[in-house]
């Protein structure tokens, strides 16, 4: 497994941005396909991004498309997730994720089995 550290939460107006970071001390971190997942009170947990271990692919929850980037810097074994145009509705607790296979994030009942996930980082956003 891998140790997963995020940061760059908080409290944002609405229209506002925050950049997320997730990061380990793994020097196989450029070998793990990188996600992140939210979660607001009384739901269930949601896929966000992915990206894969050489960062040509990505893929969006239909839902932050063309609003969040992810994003990945091997030298410094971070993935990132750039939030831009928040809504009140993006308020959760987001959480990074590791594994090694893609498909485990774009396919919903395979991401129970993902390998390695963050304690996670809370973000608000207020009217």
């Amino acid at each position: 497994q891998v140790q997963l550290v995020e940061s760059g939460g908080g409290l944002v107006q609405a229209g506002g941005s925050l950049r997320l970071s997730c990061a380990t001390s793994r020097r196989t971190f450029r070998t793990y396909d990188m996600g992140w997942f939210r979660q607001a009170p009384g739901k269930e947990r949601e896929f966000v991004a992915a990206i894969s271990w050489s960062g040509r692919i990505t893929q969006y929850s239909d839902s932050v498309k063309g609003r969040f980037t992810i994003s990945r810097d091997d030298a410094k074994n971070t993935v990132y997730l750039q939030m831009n145009d928040l809504e009140l509705e993006d308020t959760a607790v987001y959480y990074c994720a590791a594994d090694r296979d893609f498909r485990k994030y774009t396919t919903p009942p395979m991401r129970a089995d993902i390998e390695s996930w963050g304690q996670g980082t809370q973000v608000t956003v207020s009217s």
